[in-house]
């Protein structure tokens, strides 16, 4: 007539056991997903920090242009024997390696990109006779240009960097690709020509200018404004 009611202590030892193992794959899990949360904050942060540096670089680290000026060579041939741009860094720019800037140049006979060259001709074989010297800009060969200080001396590549304190000239050989048709064709960037100018500096900042001669020459080794 009575029921008697009985607790069996094997079932809910098994219960207990399955409630801690539960327990403890989840702890496993949060510990997981906090590690790779943890983790994945850590590289987009570092990802952030790098790209907010290269935004700020190609700002920053910018070449500006302070003046375009041709030299003429022959003014009834209407042609220059010299390009120059006179260049800075931008205000509150770092250093900036000229030597490791590339131009990216649009002219009358195409496009071409151009590396700097030091204070030595190329291909030469006189070496330690000062005859491998860069003399003059017409030395500059095909696809380069080369750096003059205030003296108008040409500078190494050790010594082509922009500060606070030193300013340079980009120097362009007329004759070279694609200015002209290229060294030993005798045909110069000359009246009434255009050309642009893409110089990229180290940090990837682009400044671009264009050149345009005048119409009419007027005296040999004149400087004109381009």
């Amino acid at each position: 007539m009575f029921e008697f009611i009985t607790n069996n202590d094997d079932d809910r030892g098994q219960v207990g056991i399955g409630t801690l193992i539960v327990f403890i794959a989840m702890v496993l899990v949060a510990a997981i997903a906090a590690g790779v949360l943890i983790n994945t904050a850590g590289f987009l942060q570092s990802q952030a920090e790098a790209t907010g540096q290269e935004s700020t670089d190609l700002v920053s680290e910018r070449i500006d242009v302070t003046s375009t000026v041709g030299i003429v060579n022959n003014s009834s041939d209407g042609t220059l024997s010299e390009i120059r741009v006179g260049v800075a860094g931008a205000a509150g720019a770092d250093q900036i390696d000229l030597s490791s800037a590339t131009i990216q140049a649009v002219g009358p006979n195409g496009q071409q990109n151009l590396i700097f060259t030091g204070t030595k001709k190329l291909n030469t074989t006189q070496a330690d006779s000062g005859a491998d010297d860069l003399q003059n800009v017409s030395d500059i060969p095909d696809g380069a240009f080369a750096v003059q200080d205030s003296e108008n001396n040409f500078v190494s590549a050790s010594n082509a960097v922009l500060n606070d304190d030193e300013r340079f000239t980009i120097v362009f050989n007329p004759e070279t690709k694609p200015f002209g048709e290229g060294v030993g064709n005798n045909t110069y960037f000359g009246e009434s020509e255009q050309s642009s100018l893409d110089i990229v500096s180290p940090s990837g900042a682009t400044t671009s200018v264009d050149l345009r001669a005048p119409d009419l020459f007027n005296t040999d080794n004149e400087a004109v404004r381009l």
